[in-house]
């Protein structure tokens, strides 16, 4: 049983275990017995917090099953080592070496000396923020809802956005609250911070901590801070700049709105498209060059080490600073003044290469079996899939049961990721001591 096994069969578990509950008649709304393929599918979805739905969560599910539901997202959103760390810290029993290696793994987490505080910290930060976005979102849900409903919405809600899983109560997911900058402006920050990772949050407390409370020495963000914040503010002004431009001519989006109206639902389209699931347009209505965007902005998804998928944005900047270094005639790739090892330059490339592969096969394993929905349509919903993002145009429940269950089969990919799943079913790589001549080649 090696590290990627138990994380690949740990997930499966939870979405095992997840499927019987959301099967029961207690978790149904009518009192019955549950469609298993329903079951399956929301229960994968929720454990790689993805978002894609089959059904209405909020007319479908009891008030339990929504928590069973709310439930799976956490531990879903948090990882599987993280969650069974915390139980094993809750009943003071000890780890062994593996199990804090695996720890390590699951969270991208350097160094394994204090594995224990560092689970501690990822739950009370995770605590901290979905009670904080609770709080906020009752001011908009409370007046309309009530106190009991109220804050189940915003406590469903924040917990949801948090983990970028976007699931909703809502019917309309959040259109009818498109133009709400206590919903828009809190849903966003959450996924903004549940899309960077725990690992740059921590940094930005250290930092704060230093600066109330000098300690001589002065505090340097690491490149990894770095590289995640720079690229997330790239990609997120790519996206707000771009859905702006794309989708004010559409009258099924901006058209028919005012300009602060559109720059409210650009920002928007921009921050859920970084694997959060949430929407507040129609996205069938999307324009085609809109669509295309958000498939670019989906693949590439969030940081490593946070509750996002795709490629992720350090991938992302790593293979734009090789070409980069290819153009300047170089043959170190340079990050703030830090070499990459080539060993991450490989990496991110076999993820690149692995998840490109992923997709394309599965889109056209659905073009086989549901050959009646288009091509931008199919590529949009699995590229969703797999970049644990959530969004549709609309097809979810109208797939096959062939295409829904690859569909599953992709949000469980691209929640643990092409290399992770790899090394689970092919063992762990063994090194070589043979060594071969190099020799060139044609390129591009």
């Amino acid at each position: 049983m090696t590290i990627a096994r138990t994380i690949c069969l740990g997930f499966l578990g939870i979405i095992s275990v997840s499927t019987l509950l959301l099967t029961a008649p207690f978790s149904i709304a009518t009192g019955t017995w549950g469609d298993p393929l329903v079951a399956l599918f929301t229960a994968t979805s929720a454990t790689c917090v993805t978002g894609l739905a089959v059904v209405d969560t909020g007319t479908y599910f009891s008030g339990l099953g929504q928590a069973f539901l709310l439930l799976t997202i956490q531990v879903g959103g948090l990882g599987y080592m993280t969650a069974t760390t915390f139980l094993v810290l809750l009943l003071g029993r000890r780890f062994r070496l593996q199990h804090r290696v695996a720890v390590q793994e699951s969270l991208d987490a350097v160094g394994l000396s204090s594995v224990s505080q560092l689970v501690k910290s990822v739950i009370a930060l995770t605590v901290l923020i979905e009670l904080t976005g609770t709080f906020v979102l009752m001011l908009q849900f409370v007046p309309e809802y009530g106190w009991s409903q109220g804050l189940w919405q915003a406590l469903f809600h924040s917990v949801s956005a948090f983990n970028n899983a976007g699931f909703s109560l809502f019917p309309d997911n959040l259109i009818s609250y498109a133009v709400s900058p206590c919903v828009v402006l809190t849903i966003s920050l959450l996924i903004i911070l549940g899309g960077i990772g725990y690992q740059t949050i921590m940094e930005v407390f250290l930092w704060v901590r230093e600066a109330l409370k000098p300690s001589g020495q002065p505090f340097r963000f690491s490149m990894h801070f770095k590289t995640v914040t720079s690229t997330t503010l790239f990609l997120l002004l790519v996206g707000f700049i771009g859905f702006y431009a794309t989708e004010q001519f559409e009258t099924g989006t901006f058209a028919l709105l005012n300009s602060g109206d559109r720059l409210w639902l650009a920002w928007f389209q921009s921050v859920t498209a970084r694997t959060a699931g949430f929407n507040t347009i129609d996205i069938g209505a999307m324009s085609t060059a809109g669509l295309f965007l958000m498939i670019a902005l989906m693949f590439v998804g969030a940081s490593p080490g946070s509750t996002g998928g795709g490629i992720k944005t350090t991938t992302l900047r790593i293979l734009a600073n090789c070409t980069y270094t290819v153009l300047q005639g170089r043959d170190d790739v340079i990050l703030y003044r830090r070499q990459v090892p080539k060993k991450m330059l490989m990496k991110a490339l076999a993820v690149a290469m692995g998840s490109l592969v992923a997709v394309i096969l599965v889109v056209i394993a659905i073009a086989i079996s549901d050959p009646h929905f288009s091509f931008v349509e199919i590529l949009f919903e699995s590229v969703s899939a797999f970049g644990t993002v959530g969004l549709s145009m609309g097809i979810t429940a109208q797939l096959s049961s062939l295409a829904k269950l690859i569909i599953i089969s992709l949000m469980y990919v691209g929640r643990v990721g092409v290399l992770l799943l790899m090394e689970a079913m092919l063992g762990e790589p063994k090194t070589s001591e043979i060594y071969y001549p190099e020799e060139d080649l044609l390129v591009g």
